[in-house]
């Protein structure tokens, strides 16, 4: 019911788990790294994958160096 519930203001929520969030980002870019060893002939697909995997990567370090500094809660 409605009228049990505790009223809470949006920014009470917490998140989900964040080290399941860097997790699967770290596996996620693994698994982007390991479709180099594929069928295709052009080197864009090598390209694309290399840089989003890379940008993953570089997105769970900047956090991981933002939370241990203070910067970011």
């Amino acid at each position: 019911m409605a009228g049990s519930e505790p009223v809470t203001s949006p920014d009470q929520h917490k998140p989900g788990h964040r080290k399941a969030g860097r997790i699967g980002a770290v596996v996620t870019a693994f698994a982007l790294l390991a479709m180099l060893c594929g069928n295709h002939e052009g080197r864009v697909e090598d390209i694309w994958l290399i840089g989003l995997a890379a940008f993953l990567l570089l997105i769970v370090i900047g956090d991981v160096v933002l939370r241990r500094n203070g910067l970011r809660s």
